[in-house]
């Protein structure tokens, strides 16, 4: 089955053929760093990041480009807040005052990256800064402007604007008609021939810190949002590249405006246009003000990494995924079953304490087919459990050549899915190296000392053993072959 994606622009199902054979451009929105990540940001790295990997497996070679936009208006204003009055009590004060609007920008940076490398999402080969690329921006808009799609504003603001009405196919990547449309929020209508004509350029205003405008032939000002993306995603994958994705939520007016100034200016721009759904609550849009929000780190708070990636990674990507209390609870149930057969056939197989092989095996077709099919994770899943239920049968009946076939498999799916619970990624959780090793060495100890007060039915000793080490987060499995054991989600 060939590779098939849902693209937005065409509202369909399309076969997949990239413009240069064996080679993938993936362009997808990274964050406005003007806060810590939210469940939202995360899912959509992780999506982009399944799929990645899933092209990579499949043989081609994909260059990935996330941006930063790290100049906004609201990076400004919280800076800005940081330097007057507040009270630290309030949720919404600034974390820490005085704090420039580049220092603020590159902590939240940071606090991306952390969430990025903690869930697994692999570092994209080039992730470029808006505000590193300032000339490209001032090429774009002059080519605009030669084209005759953009002007200058007619307030004398400095502000550089792009003529939505220029340009026929304005809306067609939201369907939408231009006169059902709202003005574009990002500057008052007085400069503008439309209010619905958005900033390319938004010119230096009273107030605003030095350091956060550029010189440009319109004046001293800044890049818009829209257009940082646009001019990073040409010099990185060229005018004309294979998907672009993000979140459902940036479609309008982010990537409508994105579309329409790139192919305006005369670029091919995106073949594809893939959106990742929305995380709710309870089925509810989660918001601040209701005050349902959970954070990536409050879900590390109680459960591994690993579980957090399989819980976020688990759905389809275009659909909903929808969070309640017991999410992760039924998300960790699931990893303990990949891991307990895992552990169980490695021990089975190659003994005790063995190293984890690399897979002999190539997914199995039903996989396959899953993720070919607009990425189907939730089948493809389905496919790893099926393995994992036929690999422990063959544990059960001794039977070495069906286990090694079934750990080989859901080694070689869940490596494509970076969920392999025994991964050294993952097993870091529990300490890696040789604290996981002097950890490995004490539990075994207590399982070998229960062992023998179970042969010689000393239940109520055999019992202790196993509550003092629930007590200190160790799970315990048993099996035919022996007990394992892992490190229970908090």
């Amino acid at each position: 089955m060939s590779l098939r994606f849902y693209d937005t622009a065409a509202a369909e199902i399309r076969e997949f053929v990239p413009l240069e054979p064996g080679k993938v451009g993936l362009y997808y929105c990274g964050a406005t760093v003007q806060g810590d990540p939210h469940v939202g940001h995360i899912r959509s790295g992780i999506a982009f990041d399944q799929l990645t990997r899933w092209l990579r497996y499949s043989g081609y070679e994909v260059t990935v480009v996330r941006n930063v936009t790290d100049i906004d208006d609201k990076i400004l204003a919280k800076s800005a807040a940081s330097f007057e009055p507040f009270d630290p009590a309030d949720q919404d004060a600034p974390t820490i005052a005085n704090e420039p609007w580049w220092a603020l920008a590159y902590r939240y940076e940071q606090a991306f990256q952390r969430a990025y490398d903690t869930l697994g999402v692999a570092r994209p080969t080039y992730e470029p800064r808006a505000t590193g690329h300032i000339p490209e921006m001032h090429q774009l808009i002059q080519l605009l402007i030669d084209r005759g799609h953009a002007y200058p504003a007619l307030d004398d603001s400095g502000d550089v604007y792009f003529d939505v009405r220029s340009w026929a196919e304005y809306g067609s990547l939201t369907r939408q008609n231009i006169e059902d449309m709202q003005a574009a929020p990002d500057a008052g209508p007085r400069g503008k021939r439309d209010p619905r004509d958005f900033a390319l350029w938004k010119g230096y205003k009273e107030g605003e810190p030095a350091t956060a405008s550029w010189p440009s032939p319109w004046g001293t000002g800044r890049p818009g949002w829209h257009l940082e993306c646009s001019a990073m995603v040409t010099k990185y994958l060229g005018t004309a590249f294979d998907i672009h994705g993000g979140g459902l939520d940036l479609r309008f007016p982010h990537h409508e405006n994105e579309v329409a100034q790139s192919r305006a200016a005369g670029h091919g721009f995106a073949s594809f246009w893939m959106h990742n759904g929305m995380v709710t609550y309870e089925g509810e849009k989660m918001s601040k003000s209701v005050g349902n929000i959970v954070t990536p780190a409050e879900m590390l708070a109680i459960a591994r990494p690993l579980v957090v990636r399989y819980y976020l990674g688990q759905a389809q990507y275009r659909s909903a995924l929808d969070y309640n209390p017991g999410s992760l609870a039924e998300a960790a149930a699931a990893v303990e079953r990949i891991e307990g057969f895992m552990q169980r056939a490695l021990a089975f197989l190659y003994g005790e304490g063995a190293a984890v092989p690399a897979s002999r095996e190539r997914v199995p077709e039903a996989f396959e087919a899953a993720m070919n099919d607009d990425l189907n994770v939730p089948q493809a899943l389905a496919a790893v459990h099926e393995a994992v239920r036929a690999g422990n049968t063959a544990l059960d009946a001794k039977d070495k050549d069906a286990a090694d076939r079934a750990l080989h498999q859901v080694i070689a799916m869940t490596d494509v899915l970076y969920i392999n619970p025994l991964d050294p990624h993952w097993r870091s959780d529990a300490g890696d190296g040789l604290e996981h090793q002097a950890l490995d060495a004490l539990v075994r100890a207590q399982l070998e000392e229960r062992r023998s007060a179970r042969e010689a039915k000393d239940w109520a000793r055999a019992d202790a053993i196993r509550d003092t080490l629930a007590a200190a987060g160790i799970t315990v499995a048993d099996s035919a072959d022996g007990a394992t054991w892992s490190v229970a989600d908090r």
